[in-house]
């Protein structure tokens, strides 16, 4: 094992991903593509253990400047590490399914993930970055429904739309500094304002989020859980990296935290829910990154590692009820939970780490970010971020679990969850267990040290306990007045109203105007040609007034008119 680390050292475990589903998406043969899956994760993690040391390993000289295809240092390695574990507990969880293009799709995502977080200038985040939407969208595109297909191509867009906005930051940042450089960036110049919402799109800033919860729902079962993994917080690191401390992020990641709890709770497609809940995570990553102290950076860190994979565990839970039921639906499920008892356990536990329920992964990590706006005096922050922890209780924990696996049973029995998947989402279960008991282990993989933290201090643990229980019993209200699960399906609009409904409402009045105009132009162009058709006929007609005889003297005067002209003209034209 030393000497195959030995060989290892330095050598990106990105591409050991990406060669992988290359050769996944081209075996022909299910076991090979399975164990390319679980193999191409195995060696990436050695390739992660091999490299050990911080340092630039990866440079490409092209004169002008270089690029660091291989960056690794103290901020790189933990989101890197849980890219790949997350990989590899998805080859574990899918190993049932027989879809090739996911299986390539899923390990290529996951390599250019890791590519770009590895990315030490901007042009290298730029490829990687795009090979992240191209290699994501087919998750989507797999469902084969006409919806999914309508959904993978809007989200295709807008992926695609970020990576131009990066390029184009990215070169006005290099004209004006002279550095490719993936560093410090801020928002003082228009490259900075540019790359900000690069970065933006991807972690589902207000207004620029809609394409997450529109097409997460929308995947395949398998696809749902990969792209929950690493978009998003892909985009965290690249404002960690870039935007550290800047103070609108506060503002931004505030308004993510709360905003969504609204549209989960009147939503009826249980994976929608969870989507709108993952933007409310993302808010307490941004607004980590706005307050930019340590402590606050590596609350970002901390709950961008814990929540991949409880993220990643919730959506696992819907897809074995997908697998199971065909619907993932509210007004379609519940009782699920005396057929599918290992998958409903998974499920409490993903949700009670997404609540931050103390001795839960999600409450070390969120520990972090509340007392870093703590200590930065942020006291707004604070109270907003609390109020949102009780929200998301409420929509996470007790809506998705209480209407997929509890109230009333609409569904005959079903079996419990495939083996292979129920693996998967046990590993993932025991991770959110596990950093929520040992978080020393946790801690230890962040970008600053706080050795002398502890997140269970009494006033942490009685605080977090009666938030709990403040949202529980909100959810307990709501149940009682039959607000849950909903009557009826519908489509939520937010920010997509303005493309779906408003822009779709000016395409058809377009349409309809345009209609309108080629109507009158066609019809203005008929009347014309026929009124000229009749002068023409009243003209060249055997009776018309060309036919007609002219007297001899009005021949005459009109004969001398013309000469008269022609002689006038040749005297006063210049002499040659």
């Amino acid at each position: 094992m030393p000497d195959i680390l030995a060989v290892l050292n330095g050598v990106s475990p990105a591409w050991f991903l990406i060669v992988a589903g290359l050769l996944a998406w081209g075996a022909p043969w299910s076991p090979v593509r399975k164990a390319l899956m679980l193999i191409g994760p195995c060696f990436a993690l050695l390739a992660w253990f091999a490299t050990h040391e911080t340092g630039v390993y990866g440079v490409i000289d092209l004169g002008p400047f270089q690029l660091e295809t291989f960056r690794f240092d103290s901020l790189s390695r933990i989101w890197v590490l849980v890219f790949i574990l997350i990989a590899f507990i998805n080859g574990v969880y899918a190993l049932h399914e027989r879809n090739r293009m996911t299986d390539g799709a899923a390990l290529i995502y996951a390599g250019a993930a890791v590519g770009a977080v590895l990315s030490g200038d901007l042009l290298t985040l730029f490829f990687f970055w795009e090979l992240t939407a191209l290699a994501s969208a087919p998750l989507i595109f797999a469902a084969g429904a006409p919806m999914a297909h309508r959904a993978g191509l809007r989200y295709l867009a807008i992926q695609v739309l970020s990576g131009v906005l990066l390029l184009a930051g990215a070169a006005v940042w290099a004209s004006q500094t002279g550095s490719w450089g993936c560093d410090a960036i801020g928002v003082d110049s228009a490259a900075g304002v540019m790359l900000l919402l690069a970065f933006g799109v991807k972690a589902g800033f207000p207004l620029l989020h809609m394409w997450l919860p529109d097409a997460y729902p929308k995947a395949t079962g398998v696809g749902s859980v990969v792209l929950s993994a690493f978009t998003t917080k892909l985009a965290v690191y690249a404002l960690a990296r870039g935007f550290a401390g800047e103070g609108a992020l506060i503002a931004i990641g505030l308004v993510m935290a709360v905003f969504p709890i609204v549209f989960a709770l009147v939503s009826n497609d249980l994976r929608q829910t969870l989507a709108y809940a993952l933007i409310n995570q993302l808010g307490f990553m941004v607004v980590g990154v706005g307050l930019g102290n340590e402590l606050a950076l590596n609350g970002a860190a901390a709950n961008a590692f814990v929540g991949v994979i409880y993220m990643a565990l919730m959506f696992m839970t819907l897809g074995a009820v997908l697998h199971r039921t065909g619907t993932v639906k509210a007004t379609e499920l519940g009782g699920l939970f005396k057929s599918m008892p290992v998958t409903g356990v998974c499920a409490i536990i993903g949700a009670l780490s997404v609540a931050g329920v103390p001795l839960f992964s999600g409450f070390v990590a969120k520990t972090l970010i509340l007392s870093g706006a703590h200590y930065a005096h942020n006291d707004l922050a604070y109270a907003i971020l609390v109020y949102a922890s009780a929200g998301v209780m409420e929509l996470s924990v007790l809506k998705v679990v209480y209407c997929a696996f509890f109230g009333e049973a609409r569904h005959h029995q079903v079996r419990e969850a495939p083996q292979t998947m129920l693996l998967g989402m046990a590993l993932a279960a025991f991770l959110c267990v596990y950093l929520g008991v040992d978080y020393r282990a946790l801690y230890e993989l962040l970008p600053f040290g706080i050795d002398d933290y502890e997140p269970y201090k009494l006033n942490n643990v009685f605080g977090q306990v009666q938030l709990l229980l403040g949202g529980a019993f909100v959810f307990a209200l709501a149940v009682g007045f039959k607000l849950f699960p909903l009557k009826s399906d519908h489509t939520i609009l937010d920010a997509d109203w303005f493309y779906r409904r408003l822009g779709d409402g000016a395409a058809r009045w377009g349409k309809a105007m345009g209609e309108l105009l080629v109507h009158a132009i066609n019809t203005a162009l008929t009347a014309g040609v026929a009124r000229l058709r009749a002068r023409l006929f009243n003209l060249f007609n055997p009776a018309g007034a060309l036919s007609r005889e002219f007297p001899s003297g009005l021949m005459a005067l009109w004969t001398a008119i013309m000469l008269a002209a022609v002689l006038l003209v040749s005297y006063f034209s210049p002499m040659s």
